[in-house]
């Protein structure tokens, strides 16, 4: 089967073309032909060894949409899923009509914006609700969960003018830039002077700490990732209990297999299928232009879901 791999560390340029033995399946596990595998920011950090760091050669990629042997067409969680096939254990059946980059955002962001939403946060009607990096794949999604969830307010951060009109044509009520000077105050004016809710951030460093400055009482600070920092954040407990603040991670892969997790997915494709959800398909590339992706991807030049076809 044809992959692209890596047998060393660093960034994309590591990337290269191979022809490997197919895998072979263990318990439980069925082998499928990949119609199309997602990309994620994770898939990055675990090429530069600086998050889950890999055995070389190392294959990238944790979930397909592919074709068992009997013919069903199935999404499903893999490991080396830059590939044309792929071993997935649990696969879920989807509808023909359904594409395959909606399909997959919804797998990893589609659940990942509804746990942040529903589980961590704990979103009310009636919240104002700020998702910072607001036209990436979680973010366009959880801007429009937050509306059907019945937020009183969304607000949106991203980084150009053409991003944030995206932003607001899914439904947010304001677009912001998200740079962390000025964050809390461009925040409580698109809130119409208050201070919000809820705040779902991936990009951590400064903007993490400026988004602690933006939240009203009792508010929840929920991050997800650290795209934008290479220097952890320190949390002074004096700060969370002088503003009766909260913080939480979340992380799809540490929770999954936790009993009612993937139950989501089917709302997802029932609104998806609907029009009432409108995952963003960002781009979809051939699998030897993985590399590309991945420079597009750290470049900030996509929005959405990017997807690799084999």
């Amino acid at each position: 089967m044809r992959v692209m791999h890596a047998t060393r560390l660093g960034g994309p340029e590591v990337l290269t073309a191979a022809e490997v033995p197919d895998p072979v399946p263990g318990p439980g596990e069925i082998l499928v032909d990949v119609e199309a595998a997602g990309i994620n920011f994770a898939d990055i950090k675990r090429l530069e060894g600086a998050y889950l760091p890999p055995d070389l050669p190392f294959v990238p990629g944790s979930e397909v949409v592919g074709r068992t042997a009997d013919g069903q067409r199935v999404m499903a969680f893999a490991s080396a899923a830059y590939a044309s096939k792929a071993v997935v254990k649990n696969p879920v059946e989807i509808p023909e009509e359904l594409g395959a980059g909606q399909a997959l955002a919804l797998l990893v962001q589609g659940l990942t914006a509804w746990h942040l939403l529903r589980t961590a946060a704990r979103m009310a009607p009636g919240e104002s609700v700020v998702v910072n990096s607001a036209a990436g794949g979680v973010g366009t999604l959880a801007v429009q969960l937050a509306k059907e969830f019945g937020a009183g307010r969304v607000i949106g951060t991203a980084s150009s003018d053409d991003k944030r009109a995206l932003v607001v044509e899914l439904g947010a009520d304001a677009a912001i830039d998200g740079e962390a000077e000025g964050y809390a105050e461009r925040v409580i004016e698109a809130n119409g002077g208050r201070k919000a809710d809820i705040v779902l951030d991936a990009v951590g460093g400064p903007v993490f700490d400026a988004a602690l400055s933006a939240l009203a009482p009792f508010g929840r600070l929920i991050t997800y990732g650290t795209s934008g920092s290479v220097a952890p954040s320190k949390i002074d407990p004096g700060i969370l209990s002088a503003g009766n603040i909260a913080v939480m991670g979340y992380w799809l892969g540490a929770s999954i297999g936790l009993p009612g997790m993937l139950d989501p997915l089917g709302p997802l494709m029932e609104m998806t299928l609907a029009g009432t959800l409108r995952p963003i398909v960002g781009g979809e590339y051939k699998l030897e232009d993985a590399r590309q992706a991945l420079e597009d991807l750290a470049g900030r030049r996509t929005t959405g879901k990017l997807v690799l076809k084999p």
